[in-house]
Formats: structure tokens, sequence, C-alpha cells
């Protein structure tokens, strides 16, 4: 079954408020350069969606806010899935492709917490920090072992919320989220990269399609950005690499400058204590190569008994 027609398509997405914005905003792209093709929304609960009293490491991996969008896609009930790329994970199912990458939106992870916190040191000591991510508490827990990490789960605005809630004095977000949604006049601080090194695919929207769909694949190439594209490749390369499969706290932003590109990766311990920080430059054609040689530089630098660790 399929629904493409020569005059349509149905564009699959989770139902958040981020979620909706970026596929409207990928809809609204797509209906720009192609007036003619009347572009449909649908939104598809997945597990990741419906489990929100547990934390993710423990539940699954990423797949958990894809698959039920996949498996639509596969059976042609949509033709084409928008993503937060920092959600897929490094396996794509069979007969899916990864077709385009959007122009990348501030990587930075941001802080919101309470008035006085404008960096890092305003945290109170002891303070609490809520957030889900192994990325972010390893990161965190390095910069600050004093902090206790608080897991929460939701969308953006649940998580702001549940600052007030359960007596937090901050969480953190990704940037890109928040300026998508126009809520960054809420952010305290921005971390910088090197404070706390992006998500794999943090800021970009993935656009998915089947293999055997060139007529949708040929409709959405415009809306791919080719350096985002490139950064994607090394970024995903490194954690297909060194993932396995986990739920590991790693990090990976890339970006590209004159033909060459440079990358900085994280790999670290649950509680911050022991970390392996990396980076790799190379020619932008290169950019897989590129993932695959740094996560093994890092495996050989520490990172074998972090892993180990980790998946004990």
């Amino acid at each position: 079954m399929t629904t493409s027609k020569t005059n349509s398509i149905i564009l699959g997405t989770r139902g958040s408020e981020l979620a909706l914005f970026q596929a409207h905003h990928i809809a609204w792209l797509l209906q720009m350069q192609h007036v003619e093709v009347s572009v449909k929304i649908k939104t598809i609960t997945t597990s990741g969606d419906k489990i929100l009293d547990s934390p993710l490491a423990k539940i699954g991996d990423k797949g958990l806010f894809v698959k039920e969008i996949e498996s639509e896609l596969i059976s042609g009930d949509i033709d084409l899935a928008v993503h937060s790329c920092k959600d897929l994970p490094t396996e794509i199912p069979l007969g899916l492709m990864l077709s385009a990458f959007s122009k990348r939106e501030d990587p930075r992870d941001a802080f919101i917490g309470g008035p006085g916190i404008r960096t890092i040191d305003d945290i109170p000591v002891g303070g609490k920090v809520g957030t889900s991510s192994l990325r972010r508490r390893s990161q965190l827990k390095a910069l600050r072992p004093d902090l206790e990490i608080i897991d929460i789960r939701g969308n953006v605005d649940t998580r702001i919320r549940k600052i007030g809630e359960l007596g937090l004095d901050g969480t953190i977000l990704a940037a890109a989220g928040i300026r998508r949604l126009e809520r960054e006049g809420e952010a305290s601080f921005y971390f910088t990269p090197e404070q706390m090194v992006p998500a794999v695919g943090q800021g970009v929207i993935a656009i998915e399609s089947r293999e055997d769909d060139p007529r949708v694949r040929k409709l959405i190439a415009c809306l791919n950005d080719e350096e985002s594209a490139a950064a994607i490749a090394a970024e995903r390369a490194l954690m297909h690499e060194l993932e396995g499969g986990c739920q590991v706290p790693i990090g990976a932003h890339a970006i590209i400058f004159d033909g060459i590109l440079t990358m900085d990766a994280y790999l670290g311990s649950l509680d911050g204590i022991r970390s392996v920080k990396d980076r790799i430059e190379g020619p932008v054609e290169d950019a897989a190569e590129l993932g695959i040689v740094l996560a093994k530089r890092m495996f050989t630098a520490g990172g074998e008994e972090i892993l180990a660790e980790i998946r004990v």
C-alpha cells in the first residue's frame, strides 16, 4: 500500500508542540518549493510518548520516539517522517532512508532555572537539576559534582513546569527546541559546546522516506542542507561505532569551514568522574570515515573501560 499520489503527501510526526512545529515548518518549506503539492500532517503517538514514568535508559533505546512512525512509513500510511535528528537510533529499518536534513539551529544546551542563575556557578551548592539525558547528566556531574540529578521527562512545557513542581533549581533543554518555540527568553544561560558537547544531531530536523519512493525523495531533495548532512554523517558514524545500541553518555558536534570538517566528541561515565574528549579534522567528503576514526581513537584512550562499566 502507498499513499503517494502526484499531488498529495502525508507527513508523519509525533504530537508534541515542538514536533508539530517542526512538521509544519517542513510542510511549509515543501509547499513553497512545490505549490502544486498538498501536504497533510498525521500525528502518531510513539511508545516514548506513552511511557512517561521511567527514565529512558531503563525502558529502551532512542527508537522509542520513532518506531511507530517508521512502521507507518514502511506500510505506506504516510509518505515521509519528520524527526528531531537526535531522537533517531543509528540503525534505520530496512527499506527506509534519511533523505534530507534541515539547516542546523543552535546546537547548544540551555539551562532554565530560577532568578539569579546566569552561569553554571550560580546554581546553589547541592542544587537539584532535572534531566533524563545520560549525556547531560555525565557532563553536568563532571562540571559540578555536588549537584543532584533528578530524572524528569516530558515535552518542553512539562519539563519547565516541573522545575516548580519538584522544587528543582533548573533543567536542561536543547537550545534549538526553545528557540523554535520562541521561549529562548526563559533560558538562564547556554552551555558552550566545550562545556557540554551537544547530542548527535542536536538542532537538526531529519526527514525519512522509503527507498522505493523516488517521487517523494525528489520532492524533498530541495530541503537538504549539505553542511548539516555531512556533519550528521560524521556524528552518527561515531555514535554507531561507540554505542552498540546501548544508552551511552555520548556527545558529538561537527562544524564545517572551507571544506574542512572539525568534530569534537565526548564519552563519559554516568557519574562524570571519567571521560574521554577528543577532536578530529579532515576533508568534509570523508565525514563518515572521520567519525569512525575518532570513535576508535576514543575507544583505545579510555573509552573501552567506560563502555564496559555502562554495559554491565
